[in-house]
């Protein structure tokens, strides 16, 4: 793979690590700013809307800007918005900060996506994108224990400090590393949108935003679930996120290097493999090192669905490569933002907080069922045509 994927997944890790970090620091932000379990797990819903508005607006907006600029600006953007939870005097103004960082988030990852199979062979094209992607993994592997760690022993304002450095590598590595060329991120909004509201485009979007809504349904309140359902000690969250992050690694290569040879069956197959685990979860909370066990495993369940994801919804794009990309970024958050939201709604007014891997085994189900009927519309395009013409 060239260099410039790898800077590219530099600037992953730092997202990756600011987008996830807070799921093991709730219990610490919502002591230390005097709001409830489920108030300090709508940041997470929070920074997920900030990149559904952010997704699509930034690419509109940097639609006649060098690809190259658009990485580095809204790698400022990240910086900045980091920067500002550090020093956030309240849970209103770290809402905000964490928004204005998220805003980059989208942008990033879709411009970055399409300017990874850009550098590629096409038989390679998802293995490029599971390859930046890995930033993301390896954010979970090393930067999430490390800043779960960093913020128990310091404080959580520390773990964003360290972000906001981290923010900063990332810049000097995309600015160094990634190729300046000609080509722009060519916005034609009417021509992209015309592309995006193609029945199996739109299908695509809503199976990114159920499927993976479930992953964070759990992963919101999995320091939560560890500590008051499962009995681990506060100090063994770290450790544990290191083996979650280790099985998001795995499956992310294995995601992407299994959806170049079969795209739908990838798909189709990790998301029967993620609600199966999200069930197990629910049990494996009675036995430490079952939980232990299963966790790792939902590492490995969530991330191999994230290249099949994104690049089926590229491949029925076709001609909006660049909005259609970050917009199921969007949609990945969209998915966040309302699984984290439905595992707050589980634990106030639920099945309460052990029966939260449940309801995002549910969640995750319904994007399997529009898995199983884009597949269907795809193998009998005169049954599809005789429906949309319904």
């Amino acid at each position: 793979m060239p260099l410039a994927i790898y800077a590219l997944a530099a600037g992953a890790f730092g997202i990756g690590m600011t987008e996830f970090v807070i799921m093991g620091l709730l219990l610490d932000v919502a002591r230390d700013l005097d709001v409830s379990l489920s108030s300090s797990g709508l940041l997470v819903t929070g920074y997920a809307l900030g990149v559904v508005v952010g997704a699509p607006v930034l690419t509109v907006f940097t639609g006649r800007w060098r690809r190259k600029n658009v990485l580095l600006f809204l790698m400022a953007v990240f910086i900045i918005g980091n920067f500002l939870c550090a020093i956030a005097p309240d849970y209103a103004t770290l809402m905000i900060a964490r928004i204005i960082a998220a805003f980059a988030h989208g942008a990033f990852f879709g411009i970055g996506a399409v300017v990874a199979t850009d550098l590629v062979a096409r038989e390679k094209k998802a293995s490029a994108i599971a390859i930046m992607f890995t930033g993301l993994t390896v954010a979970n592997v090393l930067g999430v224990p490390f800043g779960t760690w960093l913020g128990q022993m310091y404080g959580w304002r520390a773990t964003f400090e360290a972000v906001t450095v981290i923010g900063v590598l990332a810049l000097i590595a995309t600015a160094f590393l990634v190729p300046r060329d000609k080509k722009h991120t060519t916005i034609n909004v009417a021509a992209e949108m015309k592309a995006l509201l193609r029945p199996q485009v739109l299908l695509g979007l809503a199976i990114t935003v159920l499927g993976f809504g479930g992953v964070f349904a759990a992963f919101t309140y999995i320091a939560p679930l560890l500590t008051e359902v499962a009995g681990f000690s506060d100090a063994a969250v770290s450790p544990i996120l290191l083996l979650f992050g280790v099985g998001l690694f795995i499956g992310n290569l294995y995601g992407g290097r299994l959806a170049d040879r079969r795209l739908m069956a990838t798909l189709i197959g990790s998301l029967v493999f993620l609600s199966v685990v999200l069930v197990v979860l629910t049990y494996a909370l009675d036995n430490q090192i079952f939980a232990i066990i299963t966790v790792g495993v939902l590492g490995a369940a969530a991330f191999s669905t994230v290249p099949p994801l994104q690049m089926r919804v590229l491949a029925k794009a076709e001609g909006a490569p660049s909005l259609a990309s970050s917009i199921n970024i969007a949609a990945f958050n969209l998915g966040n933002a309302g699984g984290a939201w439905l595992g707050g709604v589980a634990i106030d007014h639920g099945p309460g907080l052990a029966g939260v891997p449940l309801v995002a085994a549910a969640i995750t189900a319904g994007g399997l069922v529009l898995a199983l009927i884009s597949w269907r519309m795809d193998r009998s395009p005169e049954r599809k045509l005789a429906s949309l013409a319904a």
